[in-house]
């Protein structure tokens, strides 16, 4: 039984994103994620201006007459949410939390696959790989979806992205679209990454909280790391502190998107103090805009 509260940040979910997957992505989505390739349909009599390449010779010889194999495209497609709920995810000091935000951008991409009759499924990581959901279809399936993401309490704090994209690679058979969302505070998850953009088209999600990139000055502070439990005193008073703290996160960013542009994917920022659908719209029209569409 789902707490009534949960229920409705369910329902407040659904309505928000099902509005931008109805409205915005009904052609947009469909024309910027490849499907499977093609499927052969029929064979027709041969017109001018089609490509000679697709002539059934066989078929030409016994009808005396030139015959075209007609192809289409086979669109069903998986698309599978990778997400990150280690203990960092529970952070978030402006409009909600990463772990909320990551449940956003999940129906945001889940009811849009839904709306082009594609396939979601779900594999929720920590350290472990601690739950997958398979691909299916239907919105029950994406409320349920949506849902874990939401309701899911994690047994570890930890976080190990190269497990989880290695355990994607293994579960996820044919090409899918891949939403990574994370706040990618991880280390040795590169080749494991490479490898899972060679098969499948890889969209790293990066969840931003304002905390992540500056300190406030409150003076004397104590900091705890969810995932370590490791604590440190700083002064945030000390203007040098601060402007170090900011000068590593950015760093860190910088290594993020480097490491991204060097595996040609698009990556997309999500913060915890604004939208998290007007970022993924903004992708979705990027790519549409590459693809001349």
């Amino acid at each position: 039984m789902i707490p009534p509260e949960l229920l409705r940040q369910l329902r407040r979910i659904e309505i928000r994103t099902r509005r931008f997957a109805d409205e915005q992505t009904v052609g947009t989505y469909h024309s910027i994620f490849k499907g499977q390739g093609l499927s052969f349909q029929e064979v027709r009599a041969y017109v001018p201006g089609d490509d000679v390449r697709f002539i059934d010779w066989n078929v030409s010889a016994r009808m005396d007459a030139p015959y075209v194999k007609v192809f289409v495209e086979e669109r069903e497609m998986t698309v599978m949410l990778v997400v990150d709920l280690s203990a960092s995810e529970q952070w978030g000091t402006r409009r909600a939390s990463k772990a909320r935000v990551a449940a956003e951008v999940g129906a945001v991409c889940a009811f849009s696959a839904i709306k082009n009759n594609d396939n979601v499924g779900l594999v929720i990581a920590t350290e472990v790989v601690e739950k997958l959901v398979p691909p299916k279809k239907g919105d029950k399936h994406v409320m349920r979806v949506i849902s874990e993401i939401m309701s899911y309490e994690p047994k570890y704090a930890g976080t190990n992205l190269a497990l989880a994209l290695q355990t994607l690679v293994k579960v996820a058979k044919r090409r899918s679209v891949v939403f990574v969302v994370s706040d990618f505070f991880a280390a040795g998850f590169e080749r494991a990454l490479a490898l899972a953009s060679a098969k499948h088209d890889v969209i790293p999600v990066m969840l931003v909280d304002p905390r992540d990139e500056e300190l406030c000055d409150v003076g004397l502070a104590s900091f705890e790391d969810l995932e370590t439990g490791a604590e440190v005193t700083v002064d945030t008073s000390n203007r040098a502190v601060r402007e170090h703290y900011a000068k590593a996160m950015r760093a860190l960013r910088a290594d993020r998107d480097r490491l991204f542009k060097k595996l040609c994917l698009d990556s997309v920022v999500v913060r915890t103090d604004g939208s998290s659908v007007e970022p993924i719209r903004s992708l979705f029209a990027m790519r549409a805009r590459r693809l001349g569409r």
